[in-house]
């Protein structure tokens, strides 16, 4: 049973919808007692960091994702989701973050030159790390996936399991014990993105 987490911010249906493709059991909550019963959670997101991590500090959410990581509980943060594991953000400002992953999250401007267009939108592929990951055990490198984004997560070298390369090589996913994150959108990755899901059904 995989719990996708309702906070207001994220493209949760289209997620569900692939889960069901998949032949997975996943259902949409917001409730803290649903989320706890969950095998496996996902963290969803679409938006402003800021605006996301108080949707999750006014539902005290944020303490429950970082106590059910803490006990072992397996946890996929997805675009938006996956840079709220990391310990803060400097999107409009300078902003605390979960916490579960060391890094930051910065304006991808700051690593590219000018003709690369800011988001980065589209297909890209990944470039698997020396740091292997589960999450890919049915994909390769090389394969493709869809990216909406304007900031990426940096110093963060000890967790990175993928890149994509957009004038720079950018963070792609990143694991640390039973938390991963995707920048990019499974749910919108076609086969490939179906193939990550269902690896993580399997962890």
């Amino acid at each position: 049973m995989i719990a996708i987490v309702d906070y207001g911010v994220g493209n949760l249906f289209s997620l569900k919808s692939s889960f069901a493709k998949i032949g997975a059991d996943a259902f949409v909550t917001g409730k803290p007692d649903e989320i706890k019963q969950a095998d496996k959670v996902i963290l969803p997101g679409v938006g402003a960091f800021a605006d996301a991590m108080e949707k999750l500090r006014r539902t005290e959410l944020d303490k429950l994702l970082v106590s059910l990581a803490g006990g072992g509980k397996p946890l996929l943060g997805i675009c938006l989701g996956m840079q709220l594991l990391f310990e803060k953000s400097y999107e409009y400002g300078e902003h605390c973050g979960l916490g579960l992953i060391k890094g930051e999250i910065v304006p991808i401007k700051s690593a590219v030159s000018e003709e690369y267009k800011i988001p980065q939108i589209g297909w890209n592929s990944l470039e698997f790390t020396d740091k292997k990951s589960e999450l890919f055990k049915y994909i390769k490198s090389g394969d493709f996936v869809y990216f909406v984004h304007s900031y990426y997560a940096a110093n963060c070298e000890n967790s990175v399991t993928a890149v994509c390369d957009y004038g720079a090589p950018l963070t792609a996913s990143v694991e640390k014990d039973n938390v991963y994150g995707c920048q990019f959108h499974p749910e919108k990755s076609g086969d490939v993105g179906l193939n990550i899901l269902r690896a993580f059904c399997e962890l």
